[in-house]
Parts: structure tokens; sequence; C-alpha cells
């Protein structure tokens, strides 16, 4: 009797063991197909812009307000001129400032208020989809310093107008490299890339073409006609056997 009690607890035991082996197995891989992997894609494009705008300024200075104000009067539809025989169409004639400048004393090493001169500036912008005759004129517009027309170039910035559906297509390329590099990641574990768990979007860096600068708020480079527009999508996928 004893004999038939030990040989039911061996079995009753060999029972629980087994049970408690397939448990074990069916969790470790529902925690497996569970877990996530993490991986970070990008993609890039270079693109040319399509649109440019140039800011100027016309300076004049005379004894008085009125004096310079003529000056401008007469020196303005020169420059216009120049823009207009470049081809340029587009040009805002914005609210010109000025300021007076007062005479120094050496001698007191103070400024008197007698006036020295009136400094008047007149600023201009042009916008053209012509980006290499705005790029042209950026650099040449100069030359009118040999007509006695004192001209300072402030700024040149150049735009591509298709950011948005290209950002879309990017982020798309981004998330298929991501998940590429996880299949790389995961083929030595024999495991495979599941279903997407969730997609960060990061922040996109439209920086000149040979730059490798990055920012945490994102780089909108607006100096160059040609820009590298990069996309980042940090992926966590589902992992499966």
């Amino acid at each position: 009797m004893f004999e038939k009690l030990e040989k039911y607890q061996l079995v009753l035991f060999a029972l629980i063991l087994a049970f408690g082996l397939f448990f074990t197995t069916k969790y470790a891989v529902n925690s497996l197909s569970r877990e996530g992997i993490s991986v970070t894609g990008s993609a890039y494009e270079i693109v040319k812009s399509d649109s440019g705008r140039l800011s100027i300024d016309i300076n004049t200075q005379a004894k008085t307000k009125a004096a310079a104000y003529q000056i401008m009067k007469k020196q303005m539809p020169v420059v216009i001129k120049y823009l207009t025989d470049k081809g340029i169409e587009n040009i805002e004639v914005k609210n010109y400032n000025g300021y007076y400048s007062y005479k120094y004393n050496q001698a007191t090493g103070n400024y008197t208020n007698e006036v020295d001169y009136f400094k008047l500036s007149q600023p201009l912008e042009i916008t053209s989809n012509d980006v290499n005759k705005i790029k042209e004129i950026s650099l040449d517009i100069q030359s009118l310093l040999d007509q006695g027309i004192d001209i300072n170039v402030r700024q040149t910035s150049y735009f591509y107008s298709k950011l948005s559906d290209l950002k879309v297509k990017l982020l798309e390329a981004a998330t298929d490299d991501a998940k590429q590099r996880a299949d790389a990641m995961l083929k030595a574990t024999h495991n495979k890339v599941g279903k997407i768990q969730s997609v960060k979007m990061g922040v996109f860096q439209i920086t000149e073409v040979d730059s490798t600068s990055v920012s945490d708020m994102g780089i909108n480079d607006t100096s160059t006609i040609d820009k590298k527009v990069t996309a980042v999508a940090n992926v966590v996928f589902k992992i499966t056997r």
C-alpha cells in the first residue's frame, strides 16, 4: 500500500512539474512577444530653394534731415531702375529711419548740442522665385557705390515652399529606416520585428548641405540656396518569434 502511495505521489509530482514548466515556458514566450525594441531612424533629402528675399538699405547723410531726404529722393530711382533692369518686379519700400549725430568736443570730452549731420536709412525688400538672380544682385548691388550711392546688404534669405510635403515623405522614409535597423539588430537573436508600438517624431534639421550641425530645437537655415532636410523618427517595434 505504501508503495502504491509513493507511486501516486511521484506521478502527482511529475504532473505538477510538467504543468509548471508549461506555464513557465508559455509566460516566457508571451513576455518576449510583449517586449519592444526602440530604434532611431533617419532620412534626408537635398533640395533647392525656390524663392529668395533680399533686404537692403540706402543710406544718405547731410547737415539737415530735409537735405538728407532730398539726396534719398534722387538716389531711390537709380536703385529701383537697377533692380528692374535685373528683372526684379517685387520691390517693397519700407518705412525709413534716421537719427541726428551731434558734434563732439574733444577739449571737454563731451558731445555738444550742435548737430553734426542727419543720417537717413531707407530699407528696401525684394523677392523673386529666381534664387540665382537674388544671389547675383546681393553680390553685385554694391557696384552702385561707384555712382555715389551708399548701399548696405542687410540679409539674403532663401526658402523652399514644398517643405510640408517633404516632411511627410521623410518621416515615412525615417520610419522605414528604423525598421531596417531593427531587422538587422534582431537577426542574430532569431527574432523578428513586429508591429509598431509607438512612434515619436524628432525635430527637423534644415541645414547647409555639408553641415553636421543638429539642435534639440531644430535648425532652419535660410542662408543657402541648396539645403539638406533631415527627419528623425524614434520607433518602438514589438518583438516576435
